[in-house]
């Protein structure tokens, strides 16, 4: 344990730097593809929208219960994960690391889908990307407004969010030091680190989605209210 404790900070870098690399390679290998996911939602969960604008019309309850069991496959997918590479102690923390940002990203990307955000232009590849700072617990209020190039502003928030989990996973690097059982560990770790993201992000993208629904409800009134249009 002391070894962990003296250890901390380099390790915390270590694991800081792993985190940034992986959740950054992560994006561009196993992005979440808006069109084949739709047919997923609309084969697997019988989701009627034949677009993600649809899915404004959706019940929001609907999206919840999707959002819901979303969460819940991640983080059965990141216990499993973390239970077969657990079983080589501390030496597999990197390469967990590395697995768990997939699984991470994918998720978030999953969420935002779910409830009706593509991710097609600059902005909302930026608001992807402010959902996932969220879920690391971060406030990013300046960076939003300082928000200009989107990759300055993609690496601004990759660094922020790597070096939360750095510190995090490093606290918890002492309980992996046995082999067998940092096996239980690893998977108990990983399945509530991802149902913590995962609750963060569904709030985040929820509130957006009524936001958007209220907007438009209200512009449809405006419309509807306007001289001129038939009633």
């Amino acid at each position: 344990m002391e070894e962990f404790a003296e250890n901390g900070p380099w390790l915390a870098r270590r694991l800081e730097d792993a985190f940034r690399a992986a959740i950054a390679r992560a994006y561009e290998t196993v992005r979440v593809h808006p069109g084949p996911y739709l047919t997923h939602l609309r084969t697997t969960h019988g989701v009627p929208a034949a677009s993600y604008e649809e899915m404004f019309l959706m019940p929001v309850a609907e999206l919840d219960s999707i959002a819901r069991q979303t969460v819940r496959g991640a983080m059965k997918m990141a216990g499993a994960e973390g239970a077969g590479l657990g079983l080589g102690g501390f030496a597999t923390v990197l390469p967990d690391v590395g697995i768990l940002s997939a699984i991470t990203l994918r998720m978030v990307q999953k969420l935002s889908l779910i409830y009706g955000f593509e991710y097609n232009t600059d902005e909302e590849i930026a608001e992807l990307w402010i959902a996932t700072a969220t879920a690391a617990g971060l406030d990013l209020t300046k960076d939003v407004l300082e928000r200009t190039v989107l990759k300055t502003f993609v690496e601004r928030v990759i660094a922020r969010v790597a070096e939360r989990v750095g510190v995090e996973f490093a606290e918890k690097a002492a309980a992996r030091a046995v082999p067998i059982l940092s096996s239980a560990v690893a998977a108990v770790l990983n399945y509530y680190f991802v149902r913590a993201w995962g609750n963060r992000v569904q709030g985040h993208f929820r509130q957006r989605h009524l936001e958007e629904r209220d907007r438009r409800s209200a512009q449809t009134r405006l419309l509807g209210s306007a001289p001129g249009v038939a009633q």
